[in-house]
């Protein structure tokens, strides 16, 4: 079985808890808990993009 976090035609979403750590998942796995989806379903660079941003953002604060 192939790893879903590899698959490009599976489209990742942007979780984050509620320190603002982020992270990749697949859209078709369930949210985890304690965990709110912030950016997608969208592509992987979409969401790299979104996390650079971000954390860009985060950085000059």
């Amino acid at each position: 079985m192939a790893n879903p976090f590899d698959d490009d035609a599976a489209p990742p979403t942007v979780p984050h808890n509620d320190r603002r750590q982020h992270a990749l998942q697949p859209a078709a796995f369930d949210m985890p808990d304690g965990r709110d989806q912030v950016f997608g379903p969208a592509s992987r660079g979409e969401c790299e993009a979104y996390l650079t941003a971000d954390r860009t953002e985060h950085s000059r604060a």
